[in-house]
Order: C-alpha cells, then sequence, then structure tokens
C-alpha cells in the first residue's frame, strides 16, 4: 500500500521501456537478422554477466570518460564488493576472452553478442537508461582488412534491415605518439578559452584533452572549431592503415565520409573509429559506433591483442525504421484451428501439433468459446488460414478450410491438410 493507504501502481523505472507484441515481434526479427549476418561472416556468440567489476570500466573506458564519470550504475555488494551494470559491451567480452584463454596470438576469434547496457542519462528519443546493442569484436588482427570486415559486416547489417541510406563517418586518432602530440596541440590552442568552459569540462580537458571532442558544451563547440585536424598528427605506419582502409570502402562503394572530430567517448580506441549515423535520427544521428583498440586486452593484463568492434543500438535503428513506415514481420499465426463441439477439442489440438510439425504457426482458443467467437479471435490475432473442425468433418476425416481475406471456404481431408494449408500459405 502506498502512503495513502491506496493501492501502489508500479511502473517501469524511468529511462527503461517495455517490450510486448506487436514491437517485441520486430525485436526478434532484428536479432534474428543480426544473428544471421553473423553467421555469414562467422561470428560466434558469447554471453557475459550483466554485471561487472566496476575496475573493469574505470581501466578500460578511461576515468575521465562521460560513461565513467557520469554514467554508470555502481555499488557495492552485500559482500562489499564494487560492482557495476555494464555500459557498453566490449570491456566485458575482452575480459571474458582473457579468463577462459579463448585467445592465442597468432590466431583471429570473432565474437558476438547481444546485450543490454545501463547508463545513468537524461532519457530521451533513442537513448534510455537500460538500451539494447548488438555487437562484434575481431580479436587478433591489426590489418586494415580487419577494420573494414567490421565496417563492411556493419553496412550490410543494416542493409538487411532496409537501411540503405546510412553513411559511414570515419576517422584515425592514431597511435599513443600521435595523441600525445595532439593533447598538446589541443591544450596550446585552448588554453586561451578554459576559463570560459564548465569548470568540470575543464577539469576533464586538463586531464585528457580529447574528451573537449566529445563535449557537448555550446561553448566548447567554439573551441573545437578551430583546433587543427588530428589526421594532420598520425604517424606513418597509422596514415598508411587509414589510407588503405578508404581504398578498400571506395573499391566496395561503401558510403563513407571523413569526420576528423570523431573520437568516441571511450578511451581504449586507437587508430580507426566510426560511426554509422541516419538524418532520421535528427540530433541523435548516430546509429551505431566502433573502432579498433590495439591496446585493451594488454592493459587490462592479458596479452598483446589487436582487435577491432562495432556496438549497435537496438532501439535507434527501430525509430530509423519506424520513421520509414517500414512494416518488419510480426509474428502472427498463418493458421487458426477452430473447434465446433467440446468432445472435438482433443482432435482439434492433434491438427494444431500436426500443423506445427509442418512448422506451420498456428493458435487453437483455449477457453473453449462459440463458433462464431473462434472465428472472430482467428480474425482479432491475424490468422491467414482457419481449419474447422466439427461434427461432420470427424465422422469423415476431414477439414474445412476458410481463407480469411478472400473468404474461400473448402473440405479436404485429413491426409492433406496440412499440404493444402501450406499452399494457401504460399510455403
Amino acid at each position: 500500500m502506498g502512503q495513502n493507504g491506496n493501492p501502489m501502481r508500479f511502473q517501469s523505472p524511468r529511462g527503461t521501456e517495455d517490450v510486448f507484441p506487436p514491437a517485441s515481434d520486430r525485436w526478434l526479427w532484428l536479432e534474428g537478422e543480426f544473428r544471421e549476418q553473423c553467421r555469414l561472416f562467422g561470428y560466434g556468440d558469447i554471453r557475459t554477466p550483466t554485471f561487472e567489476d566496476t575496475e573493469l570500466f574505470l581501466r578500460s573506458s578511461g576515468e575521465t570518460s562521460e560513461v565513467v564519470s557520469k554514467q554508470m550504475y555502481s555499488f557495492l555488494d552485500k559482500g562489499g564488493r564494487d560492482i557495476t551494470l555494464k555500459p557498453e559491451g566490449t570491456a566485458p567480452v575482452v575480459r571474458a576472452v582473457m579468463e577462459h584463454g579463448l585467445y592465442a596470438p597468432g590466431n583471429v576469434l570473432r565474437l558476438s553478442y547481444v546485450t543490454p547496457i545501463f547508463r545513468y542519462e537524461r532519457p530521451q528519443k533513442g537513448r534510455l537508461r537500460e538500451a539494447h546493442q548488438v555487437g562484434i569484436e575481431l580479436i587478433g588482427s591489426s590489418s586494415p582488412e580487419a577494420d573494414f570486415e567490421v565496417i563492411l559486416f556493419t553496412v550490410g547489417f543494416y542493409e538487411r534491415l532496409g537501411l540503405s541510406d546510412v553513411v559511414v563517418s570515419l576517422n584515425s586518432i592514431g597511435r599513443v605518439q600521435c595523441r600525445e602530440a595532439y593533447r598538446g596541440a589541443i591544450l596550446d590552442h585552448a588554453k586561451g578559452y578554459l576559463g570560459s568552459l564548465d569548470a568540470e569540462i575543464r577539469a576533464k580537458v586538463e586531464r585528457n584533452p580529447l574528451r573537449l571532442l566529445d563535449s557537448k558544451d555550446p561553448k566548447a563547440a567554439e573551441v573545437i572549431a578551430g583546433l587543427p585536424s588530428i589526421l594532420d598528427f598520425l604517424e606513418p605506419e597509422s596514415a598508411a592503415h587509414f589510407a588503405r582502409l578508404q581504398s578498400l570502402l571506395d573499391f566496395e562503394r561503401v558510403k563513407y565520409r571523413v569526420e576528423p572530430r570523431i573520437v568516441r567517448g571511450l578511451d581504449y580506441y586507437t587508430d580507426t573509429v566510426f560511426e554509422v549515423v541516419s538524418e532520421r535520427l535528427g540530433a541523435q544521428s548516430s546509429l551505431c559506433g566502433g573502432g579498433r583498440y590495439d591496446q585493451l586486452m594488454k592493459e587490462l593484463g592479458g596479452p598483446e591483442a589487436p582487435s577491432v568492434g562495432v556496438a549497435m543500438g537496438v532501439e535507434r535503428a527501430l525509430i530509423v525504421l519506424e520513421s520509414m513506415g517500414a512494416s518488419p514481420p510480426v509474428g502472427t499465426p498463418s493458421a487458426f484451428v477452430v473447434c465446433a463441439e467440446d468432445s472435438l477439442r482433443e482432435e482439434a489440438w492433434r491438427l494444431c501439433g500436426e500443423l506445427r510439425a509442418a512448422s506451420i504457426a498456428c493458435q487453437l482458443d483455449v477457453e473453449a468459446r462459440s463458433l462464431r467467437s473462434q472465428l472472430n479471435q482467428a480474425n482479432k490475432v491475424g490468422a491467414r488460414v482457419v481449419a474447422i473442425l466439427g461434427p461432420e468433418e470427424s465422422a469423415e476425416g476431414s477439414v474445412t478450410l476458410k481463407q480469411m481475406e478472400s473468404g474461400e471456404q473448402k473440405r479436404v481431408s485429413r491426409g492433406c491438410f496440412v499440404e493444402e494449408v501450406a499452399n494457401w500459405l504460399g510455403l
């Protein structure tokens, strides 16, 4: 009971959503398309815990990142352990690979995941406190062709969903020496402006100047506008890597644009970083983000393992599909078995079983309502074919089939009714 004596009305926590039919059918369809893309590219599924030791994200994402400094759901459990609901998927995958010895230097490991992530931020369209991602990690290759494969996978996945107007925003942030030189250039350029920035942003920039580039503060935008391009600071090896990646994208005619201001919000990235954007999302135009993280496993105490990956937002992709008026498949039953008399219910259940054994989705009214009510229910759930079983049909070993859209009816023998239903459904 509530404080005023009235029954409490429980609601989902702010920044979370309940997903149920028909929306959940679209989620399952999207996840199915992702898993098929993984099969085609050879990525195996990995599942990691919903929560991890907080230190994993402090070391991987960087203490000055927005995720760590503001957005993590962290708490002490009953054993006094510092725990965090995972805010991203890559660090847990790398931790699992290290813990279970899944990677051996010289080999290439391809892994995929479907996971919720948790970030405490202001809820808005396409940005929730509990969101969902699908992603892949290619571990063990420093080749630009690995970057190309991940981008090709990503663009191909969105094409599978019907999103053909996406564009890849691409950048290289180089390696350690490059970033150190660029950090110095940022500080040199920004020192005259630091006093005008918010104190929190100023502290972040002083600790890691690259954080200026992903700041959303309007005053920071003025500083960013006058910065030199990080591409001018790339070492020859990084520049060659980036040039080769672009030549591969050009060869495959992948739509992309070089965006020197993209650095991504996590500190583990090296060399290639990218986002896939759609103007249909408005201000939050990024569908997904990814990049290369060659030092992450080593920094977490494992072997050196050059790697590249991407995380794709489920909710954001569905928002874009909705804005296009797209209608992904909805999981309605193909057939509905109608039983005219209670004495025939066991036989009706057997008909359902025969249809399902042939991979034809069907339903039977479990309330044993009137014939008319059952037909109304079949129409309500979107069944395309109804199989009617009455005393006459039972006596002669037949079934009456009705095509709901056209109203056409015919009686068929029990021996071929499954085949007839399949023909009417175009299977």
